[in-house]
């Protein structure tokens, strides 16, 4: 399964027509997932008719609607098998690959069971084997590692000393922390395997050292390298779940720049895993989205004047940071030359704004300013420019794009589907017993943290 966070059908249309103009394609032109768009996947909670990601995520995960920022957990707070864990059970290998941290609402939820989604570290513990079902997950690439360290070491999330990394280890985990060791990783790696390249999220696609971290579509292909080999003689196949998970996050902070490149950065990895699944028959592919995030369109009206109907795609091809790394560097910058730096560095050669006023080096000047205003004001400088409107900072209510690739899941998830249908083609495809893993994770001792 591969899920696109946040990413809505006005995401969709903008990386397409970003990629024509920045690559001279024709009007016809086609991304790598207008040919396999099937339907629409809705997606509202059992709580709310807007979603968060936990709830999202557990509608694939379990195949049921529950309450927002529940992790598998059914709206009773009841922990549901998921499709993960089922599969493992049932002898496939299973793999989480994102660009967020491992612990983060969409892993999580196909990996353990908590009320809350802020309950971070209980989900660690549950992902590298400390639970009712011993350790589900074969493979694990993406951020988070702060999550795994010790009270005691500097930069840990964690309150408690546990050193999960060490535990891990213990239990036949081997760990690759670098892209150095990312890249010697061959097909033939044993299993149980994780790679976790930052502390928190990986960065935007947009400001990713390639010396530091991987992109989604490597992290994907070696994954997907290593799940075949694993189960090259055996009957059972794999489960995988690749995640974008910085599209959202992207359009939480109304960033064009960011959201685009990622969504850029997925579409490669759509690429990928088409690919995959052409070399490898009986293997199918669904995505989707958990939500939309931002509320986007395409074109705005800026004044009281008839507003001109287009959008500019040039405004933001021009631009080669992040809003983030771009106040970074304003807020950062020389006390004594500030304003000339903003205008001539970071407006002129990083955000390819020439023409900004006084009143916005002012702004952006003022050191009395928080980051995040900055930032925030740095973001609409660039989407008036692109004519790019949002609605919100947060998921809107809106159906996503439901794709799917391979004979048998384009044939089942046709139409518009609620979002719990799409657990349940893959239960059901695979052949997986939700209800047994269910009864199993009940009838534990008490694991869960109740806070």
């Amino acid at each position: 399964m591969m899920v696109s966070d946040g990413f809505g059908p006005a995401s969709a249309t903008y990386g397409r027509t970003y990629q024509q103009y920045v690559n001279k394609l024709p009007v016809n032109y086609m991304s790598p997932l207008d040919d396999i768009l099937v339907g629409a996947s809705r997606t509202r909670s059992s709580s709310n008719l807007v979603t968060d990601s936990a709830a999202g995520a557990t509608a694939f995960s379990c195949a049921l609607k529950t309450y927002n920022e529940a992790v598998a957990v059914d709206p009773a707070r009841r922990p549901c098998g998921t499709v993960l864990e089922a599969a493992k059970a049932k002898g496939l290998k299973t793999a989480l690959v994102v660009t967020s941290s491992m612990t983060d609402a969409t892993p999580a939820a196909f990996s353990s069971h908590v009320p809350w989604r802020s309950m971070e570290s209980s989900i660690a513990q549950q992902q590298i084997g400390d639970g009712p079902l011993n350790r589900t997950v074969d493979l694990m690439f993406g951020g988070g590692y702060c999550h795994f360290q010790p009270n005691t070491t500097k930069g840990s999330c964690r309150k408690d000393d546990r050193d999960l990394l060490a535990e891990a280890r213990e239990r036949g985990w081997s760990a690759v922390s670098s892209r150095e060791e990312f890249d010697r990783l061959s097909a033939a790696t044993s299993l149980p395997v994780h790679a976790l390249f930052a502390p928190g999220n990986m960065a935007y696609e947009i400001d990713r050292d390639a010396r530091k971290e991987p992109a989604l579509h490597e992290m994907a292909q070696k994954a997907l390298d290593i799940m075949a080999h694993a189960t090259r003689d055996q009957e059972q196949g794999f489960f995988i779940m690749i995640e974008g998970s910085k599209i959202d996050m992207a359009a939480h902070g109304n960033d064009p720049v960011a959201h685009v490149h990622d969504i850029l950065a997925y579409f490669k990895t759509i690429e990928v895993v088409k690919a995959f699944v052409d070399a490898h028959p009986g293997t199918v592919m669904v995505s989707t989205s958990d939500h939309e995030t931002g509320g986007l369109t395409l074109g705005r009206k800026l004044g009281p004047e008839k507003p001109e109907y287009n959008w500019h795609p040039e405004v933001i091809a021009a631009i080669r940071k992040s809003t983030w790394e771009l106040a970074t560097a304003i807020v950062n910058a020389p006390g004594e030359h500030r304003r000339q730096y903003i205008k001539e560095t970071v407006l002129g050669k990083w955000a390819g704004i020439h023409d900004a006023s006084d009143a916005d080096l002012d702004f952006l000047s003022d050191t009395a300013r928080s980051y995040e205003d900055r930032r925030v004001y740095l973001t609409e400088m660039i989407n008036r420019r692109a004519m790019l409107g949002w609605t919100s900072r947060d998921h809107t209510g809106v159906d996503v794009n439901l794709y799917a690739y391979g004979k048998a899941a384009v044939e089942r998830m046709r139409g518009s589907h609620e979002n719990t249908d799409i657990g349940r083609f893959i239960a059901d495809y695979l052949g997986l017993d939700l209800k047994s893993i269910t009864d199993k994770l009940r009838s534990a001792k008490p694991f869960m943290p109740t806070m």
